[in-house]
């Protein structure tokens, strides 16, 4: 570890900055969702051209349809993404309000499930009573200890808003690149196929590293992991076209 590595470690381990970041609101980690709106985003819109270029569609057709995907799938996605979080947060306000009615019903069998929460992590003796008191005389740390320690649930920073908006934004900018080539006069249709194939490895790749950088992975194993998830996406549907075209007929 170098010095300035070190030094910047330590600072942020001073008992004054611990206090400062601990007194600071939950803030939402979005990048998962701005990932998989990113990526979505890409492989539905270059899936679309892989199609439509197999399909032998002219390249006015592909922009069409990659922009009517790239809003109503992005639409789409970010009112799942929306659904899905606003669920998650009426489930943990429904687990709340359960463990507020147990402990008005059965305090001690809570306080039962608090000691033994509590054992298991190490504590015995007059400490662990100290730690059992000290939480179930504060009824809301009760319940929120409850919630994250029994039931495994995150009880903050879930915005199904911010999330879905999240997701959305990313899936329309990250989307809308595969699609430039077709909005570029003087192109014949494999050119700009093939342009929006190198402009799709290329957001695919990125997003790939982004994520590495963030989750500390390896970022060369992480864009290609992700260009690959990517490029198996668009040659399925390149394929589906090619065989739609050999099949029926169908070209524009």
């Amino acid at each position: 570890m170098t010095g300035k590595r070190r030094e910047s470690l330590e600072h942020q381990h001073r008992p004054e900055v611990i206090r400062h970041r601990l007194r600071e609101p939950s803030r939402v980690q979005n990048l998962p969702d701005a990932i998989l709106g990113g990526i979505d985003g890409c492989v539905t819109t270059f899936a679309v051209v892989s199609g439509a270029f197999g399909a032998g569609f002219s390249a006015t057709v592909a922009l069409v349809l990659g922009v009517a995907n790239l809003l109503a799938d992005g639409f789409s996605m970010a009112i799942s993404n929306y659904e899905a979080i606003q669920a998650r947060r009426e489930h943990v306000e429904g687990v709340r309000r359960s463990e507020h009615h147990y402990i008005d019903q059965v305090p001690e069998g809570e306080r039962e499930e608090i000691r033994q929460i509590f054992q298991r992590k190490g504590f015995a003796g007059e400490i662990l009573e100290r730690v059992v008191e000290t939480i179930c005389s504060d009824r809301e740390l009760w319940v929120e200890t409850m919630v994250r320690e029994e039931h495994g649930l995150q009880t903050e920073g879930l915005s199904p808003l911010r999330s879905a908006l999240t997701t959305f934004v990313a899936f329309l900018v990250v989307g809308a690149m595969p699609l430039l080539p077709y909005a570029l006069p003087g192109l014949d249709t494999t050119r700009q196929f093939l342009a929006s194939l190198l402009v799709a490895g290329l957001m695919f790749f990125l997003i790939g590293m982004g994520k590495s950088l963030v989750y500390h992975q390896p970022v060369l194993t992480s864009g290609l992991r992700t260009l690959l998830i990517g490029g198996a996406a668009a040659g399925l549907a390149f394929l589906t076209g090619h065989l739609a075209q050999t099949l029926f007929g169908v070209g524009m």
